[in-house]
């Protein structure tokens, strides 16, 4: 059985600044990923899949810095989604359905990001759950 809970949180200046700049570069990785299939496709004819674009993800975290300060299972959960687009798609195509290809996100169009294991990976809760302890970045 899967939990899921949403908290609303208010958070610092310092935090919001944090949270913004992990949202846009989960965008940013997100239509990089949704790019480079999309390529591989037109230019070579074959296909780029979920396994092959998280193996990159070391390798995107020594070069580009930015992206060392985001936990590594927040980058995941992002090439899950752009997987999960393409899935969705594909089945709609097969079910004779209108399709609608995964499009590019916008700054408005990508407002969220995932800890799958939260309570390991940066989100604590304090004083009996009234208070959400942010690490977004270190």
């Amino acid at each position: 059985m899967r939990k899921a809970f949403k908290y609303r949180l208010y958070p610092t200046q310092p935090q919001q600044k944090d949270l913004e700049r992990t949202l846009s570069l989960c965008r940013h990785l997100y239509n990089a990923a949704l790019q480079e299939r999309r390529d591989a496709y037109k230019k070579a004819g074959r296909t780029v899949g979920f396994y092959e674009q998280k193996r990159y993800l070391p390798e995107i975290r020594a070069e580009l810095p930015e992206y060392k300060h985001i936990h590594s299972q927040v980058l995941q959960n992002v090439i899950e989604r752009v997987d999960l687009a393409f899935k969705g798609f594909f089945r709609r195509v097969k079910a004779g359905q209108k399709a609608g290809y995964p499009r590019f996100k916008g700054k408005g169009r990508y407002d969220s990001f995932t800890f799958p294991q939260a309570y390991e990976t940066g989100v604590k809760l304090q004083d009996g759950g009234r208070r959400v302890l942010l690490k977004v970045f270190p």
